[in-house]
């Protein structure tokens, strides 16, 4: 478990790995962020996937606020889903997943993070610019009940030194 300090109008947070307990709390946060949120079937089938998957839930004041995960494919780590609870946005609690998440890639080896994100999300894409991430492209028509595009976002180089101070830099900063 990694614990936070909180500053300024930030909360004390820890990230801890996502355990099958944790799935209520997290399936109430994921139906409210997602317009088609992911099931209890599929979290529980990403959890069993012990070696290419990561899964951690966030922390505030000893409830679960948010959650994040990654699949990993060679030296790479994909964002798989990562959403906060309304009341605790833009006080930092996506940033400290994010940058959890991006450790643990770094700690597997990856050289790349990737995911896709909203078009219409400029608050995502705001939080993914911040750490690093770049545009990549366009996945046209990707959010099936809404026809929405995806935005395709790239965090190349990951393992290198600039990478590293940028996120060491991010995390010091909260």
């Amino acid at each position: 478990m990694t614990i936070y300090p909180p500053r300024a109008r930030d909360v004390l947070v820890s990230v801890e790995l996502m355990r099958r307990r944790h799935l209520p709390a997290v399936l109430r946060i994921e139906h409210r962020a997602h317009p088609r949120p992911w099931s209890l079937g599929v979290f529980t089938s990403e959890l069993a996937q012990r070696e290419g998957r990561y899964y951690v839930v966030a922390r505030v004041a000893g409830k679960i606020r948010g959650y994040g995960g990654l699949m990993f494919v060679a030296d790479e780590a994909h964002v798989t889903n990562l959403a906060v609870t309304q009341a605790l946005r833009r006080r930092h609690v996506g940033t400290r997943i994010l940058c959890h998440l991006a450790a643990e890639s770094t700690r597997r080896q990856c050289r790349a993070m990737t995911l896709e994100v909203r078009v219409s999300n400029a608050a995502a894409q705001q939080l993914y610019r911040k750490v690093g991430f770049v545009d990549a492209g366009l996945r046209r028509n990707y959010y099936s009940e809404s026809g929405e595009d995806a935005l395709i976002m790239w965090l190349h180089e990951l393992d290198s030194a600039g990478v590293q101070d940028r996120l060491r830099e991010i995390e010091g900063a909260l």
